[in-house]
């Protein structure tokens, strides 16, 4: 089981901020599973044309910045090839919890040393700057709740009630999260 021993410094908030993304993901998906295939594939106001598009689109972000993050030399030649197009809710909740882990792994190996090291984003059609770690991952958990809020608006477009994703961080909650941190092998915090 996952540790939720507190760490401090901006190490310890990314441990913090992976462990919140996973159980967020994990109770939006699996409001997601009382949808029919034919809702979560339906037309729906947003950035994304539906519920699969956008939380797809999140699994994809999300493996393309963690295999940068690992440094594998291959990711650019992946950029254009995203990860298959789960259209049922079940297998996308697994493929995203097990990304998930691998963020949470990784946030849990980093220092505020490695944190502030730079990193080159590979990009087929340019070579940006070098961007610290952290601002990677700062990115990377904004663009996963960015996605999560309008996924969260359009499941209120259909008969399941969204879940409460805020119920993370306060003393005081923890009841409200830790039967799913159980469930997800983390030791509630």
């Amino acid at each position: 089981m996952a540790t939720a021993t507190p760490r401090g410094g901006l190490a310890g908030h990314f441990v913090a901020m992976a462990r919140n993304n996973i159980w967020s993901n994990h109770r939006l998906l699996s409001a997601c599973w009382r949808l029919s295939p034919a809702e979560f594939a339906a037309p729906r106001t947003s950035f994304f044309p539906s519920l699969r598009a956008t939380l797809n689109h999140i699994l994809w972000v999300d493996t393309y910045y963690i295999d940068a993050l690992l440094r594998d030399p291959t990711v650019l030649e992946r950029y254009g090839d995203p990860p298959p197009d789960f259209a049922d809710v079940a297998s996308l909740h697994d493929a995203q919890i097990t990304s998930d882990r691998r963020l949470l792994a990784f946030c849990d190996r980093q220092t505020e040393q490695s944190l502030a090291e730079g990193l080159v984003l590979p990009r087929p059609n340019r070579t940006p700057p070098a961007s610290s770690v952290a601002s990677i991952l700062e990115h990377l958990f904004q663009h996963q709740t960015h996605h999560r809020g309008q996924a969260h608006a359009m499941l209120a477009g259909t008969n399941v009630k969204p879940p409460q994703l805020d119920e993370f961080f306060l003393a005081g909650e923890q009841h409200l999260r830790r039967d799913e941190l159980l469930a997800l092998g983390l030791e509630p915090s």
